[in-house]
């Protein structure tokens, strides 16, 4: 089992939907991000450069979501996670995009779409 790194609340205002209205005005996204990460070389050497930075993991989800426009959260997820698993510290991770805003007509909380991504090895 490794160890986790969990990156909650990420917020970016992005231009994903299926209807031309998301499209054009935009809404915030929430991402939430669980990196499975092997820590204990970090952990013996207190080197940055043995672990994942998750200052930067958050800047590139941010460049994700407010980056080209999708229709679909699933495929937001799955670039989200693509950069991501880039990290050679990185051997899987959750992510979760919420869309609180999104167009539907009955009142409700949340739309969230969960995924887990591995590390291919070749």
């Amino acid at each position: 089992m490794s160890d986790r790194i969990e990156l909650f609340g990420l917020r970016a205002k992005g231009f994903h939907g299926v209807l031309e209205s998301e499209r054009r005005e935009g809404q915030e996204f929430v991402v939430d991000l669980v990196l499975h990460v092997d820590t204990a070389p970090a952990a013996m050497s207190d080197d940055l450069a043995d672990t994942v930075d998750y200052g930067v993991i958050a800047q590139e989800v941010h460049d994700v979501v407010t980056g080209d426009r999708v229709d679909l959260i699933e495929t937001l997820a799955a670039r989200i996670a693509s950069v991501v698993l880039a990290h050679r510290a990185v051997d899987a991770v959750d992510v979760a995009v919420h869309k609180p805003q999104a167009p539907i007509q009955v009142p409700f909380h949340d739309v969230v779409l969960r995924i887990h991504r591995r590390r291919v090895v070749r």
